[in-house]
């Protein structure tokens, strides 16, 4: 450490304290430093304390305590600024200190905070001698506050010795009335289980009846439900058998009627076009009649030899179509993937559909498109074009039994027309009486 300013032989100012500064002492020089700071201008402050100048004495005391203390032992132009407002605020106790005797009155904390500050000859041990002192205070404080303890301690052992003592004479009788209590318990237990076993052995009795009546009483009743429900059994077949008769009865007398009705106006639709194919006379023939010559408009054998038509010519569907009371069933997604299959299934439906509508309203033929159900993964929303009829296959039935069973719905006598290159529904329709015509054939008509 190296001071500022020089010291005689007799000063104190050589003197280092080999041991850190007591707690007490600590305190003190610091409260010294606070109390001394105000009197000092900015400049006269050390640069780490500047920022605390103003603080007040106790929030400096407390928040720059350490650097106080610091700046004090390493800062002796500062620790001699602090001396000299020490020596003008306690000079009866600065001027004690520099004739090497402190009053004995004074406390021994302030005594070596003020050496401490000050430097005087045998400072360190003044220092010393108050951390001793200090700690003997301490030491003898704990013992007083130990012997109090200790005291108060033994003042509690003895309450709590008589409150045990109480305690257990009190538990003691209360042991004995539940002892006594106890033996009438355990003569009123055993009475009690005497009783308990004579109402088991009856209680089992009883339900051993119970039990019989039980069983008894479920056979009666399975029995019971055995018969209702046979006689339900035979009841709903009953009622199913009539139900059905009265349906076939209702369905088999507007099936036939229909069928029927359709016939009739099939055979008069075919009588009138044959009486305009044959040209029939209202009247007897005349004589002009017999007369063997070509009249205009008469076909001649060149010109029938000209009517046969290729097997695909389309010219074949528009002779059918015309037949009296036509009807064209159309195998949809078998024309369309013959047609056009690159083209997805809902455009395939619709052009279709569409180019049926035109058929119909050009033939006036009945015309009825089927698709099979399974290709779809959602039904299909689709409002049916004009003279189309259009209908998909239910779950579990394909689209050529569809077409047999709309076949075989058909009255004998009636033309209907299957349009599928399919083999097997062509065979079925024709064993059936319907005229099986290729897709294609179809296709080329379309277009």
């Amino acid at each position: 450490m190296v001071e500022t300013t020089g010291g005689g032989p007799g000063d104190g100012t050589a003197e280092v304290l080999d041991r850190p500064l007591p707690d007490g002492v600590r305190r003190r020089v610091v409260q010294i430093v606070s109390d001394g700071f105000g009197g000092l201008t900015v400049a006269e402050l050390p640069a780490q304390l500047r920022q605390y100048a103003r603080f007040a004495p106790n929030r400096r005391a407390k928040f720059a305590g350490n650097a106080m203390a610091a700046a004090l032992e390493t800062d002796t132009l500062f620790r001699q600024r602090i001396g000299e407002k020490l020596r003008e605020a306690q000079p009866e106790l600065a001027g004690a200190l520099d004739s090497g005797s402190p009053p004995p009155a004074a406390d021994p904390l302030d005594v070596a905070a003020a050496a401490y500050v000050l430097r005087p000859a045998g400072w360190v041990k003044l220092v010393a001698a108050a951390g001793e002192e200090a700690q003997r205070a301490d030491a003898e404080r704990a013992d007083e506050e130990s012997r109090a303890e200790l005291e108060r301690l033994r003042e509690e052992l003895d309450r709590a010795r008589e409150l045990t003592r109480a305690e257990t004479e009190r538990l003691r009788a209360e042991l004995d009335a539940a002892k006594k209590e106890a033996e009438s318990l355990h003569r009123k237990l055993r009475a009690a289980l005497s009783d308990v076993k004579r109402g088991e052995a009856a209680l089992r009795k009883m339900q051993g009846a119970m039990e019989a009546g039980r069983t008894e009483g479920q056979t009666q009743v399975s029995a019971a439900e055995s018969e209702s429900r046979r006689l339900k059994a035979r009841l709903g077949e009953v009622e199913a058998a009539l139900e059905a008769s009265r349906r076939a009865a209702r369905e088999g007398r507007s099936v036939e009627d229909m069928r029927l009705r359709l016939l009739l106006d099939t055979v008069l639709d075919a009588a009138q076009g044959l009486r305009r194919e044959l040209a029939l006379p209202p009247v007897s023939v005349r004589p002009a009649e017999t007369v063997d010559a070509v009249e205009p408009g008469r076909m001649t054998p060149k010109d029938i030899a000209a009517r046969a038509l290729s097997e695909n010519d389309p010219a074949i569907l528009d002779q059918l179509l015309a037949l009296p009371q036509a009807h064209l069933v159309v195998d949809g997604y078998n024309v369309t993937k013959t047609g056009y299959p690159q083209m997805p299934l809902e455009k395939q439906r619709l052009r279709l559909l569409g180019q049926l509508s035109q058929l119909a309203a050009q033939t006036g033929a009945e015309v009825t498109c089927v698709f099979d159900g399974a290709e779809l993964v959602a039904p299909v929303l689709l409002a049916p074009p004009r003279g189309v009829r259009v209908l998909f296959s239910k779950p579990g039935v394909t689209a050529d039994e569809l077409i047999r069973q709309l076949v075989r719905a058909e009255p004998p006598g009636r033309p209907v027309i299957v349009a599928s290159t399919d083999r097997e529904v062509a065979d079925g329709v024709a064993k059936a009486g319907a005229r099986p015509v290729a897709s294609a054939m179809l296709l080329k008509r379309l277009s």
